[in-house]
């Protein structure tokens, strides 16, 4: 189960990361547009922070960064934007965190989730193949199902590549998935 070949899923830590946010609002812009929303400059701000690392990160922790640099909001009003952002496509609800991540491309396809424990990085993978054997599960139990999640945790290639000398809180087991297992059990 364990794979540790690199690939471009994780991107490096040194990459150009203005680059990758240059190319999320594009994708912002583009999807409230095609979807006949708004991008106010509140979902615009909102959507800058959650972009700006490849990790998830909660509403209070967006409040947090606004509060950072003096600008206070209401949780509700970081709330719907959030809203608008999920329902444009560009943001996805990282469930078990209860937290947000933006969409790193335009895909049409149901995606896995993957989080590094170790980086706490998240990334979106074709999960087409999963997904279809889901529906095929739950079209043989005849049950009507509305929606399905998969979220993976593991360590990335980087993270595997860093290997045993790992800093306090970056070891494998130490992330933020830490405790948690599939619902089937560990692999």
């Amino acid at each position: 189960m364990t794979q540790i070949a690199a690939s471009n899923v994780f991107p490096a830590p040194e990459h150009d990361h203005d680059r990758c946010l240059e190319e999320a609002m594009a994708r912002a812009h583009t999807a409230f547009e095609n979807k006949g929303l708004r991008l106010t400059p509140l979902r615009q701000a909102v959507f800058k922070e959650i972009a700006a690392s490849h990790k998830a990160m909660g509403a209070y922790d967006v409040l947090g960064k606004f509060a950072a640099r003096g600008e206070r909001l209401a949780p509700i009003s970081v709330y719907r934007a959030i809203e608008a952002l999920v329902a444009a496509g560009i943001v996805h609800r990282f469930e078990s965190r209860n937290a947000f991540f933006a969409c790193q491309g335009v895909h049409a396809m149901r995606q896995l989730v993957l989080a590094c424990e170790s980086c706490g990085r998240v990334a979106e993978v074709d999960g087409s193949k999963v997904f279809a054997a889901i529906d095929k599960s739950v079209a043989s139990a005849a049950f009507s199902a509305k929606g399905a999640v998969v979220e993976v945790w593991g360590l990335c290639a980087n993270c595997v590549a860093r290997g045993p000398g790992l800093g306090p809180g970056q070891g494998p087991g130490q992330g933020p998935g830490k405790g948690r297992e599939l619902e089937h059990g560990p692999p």
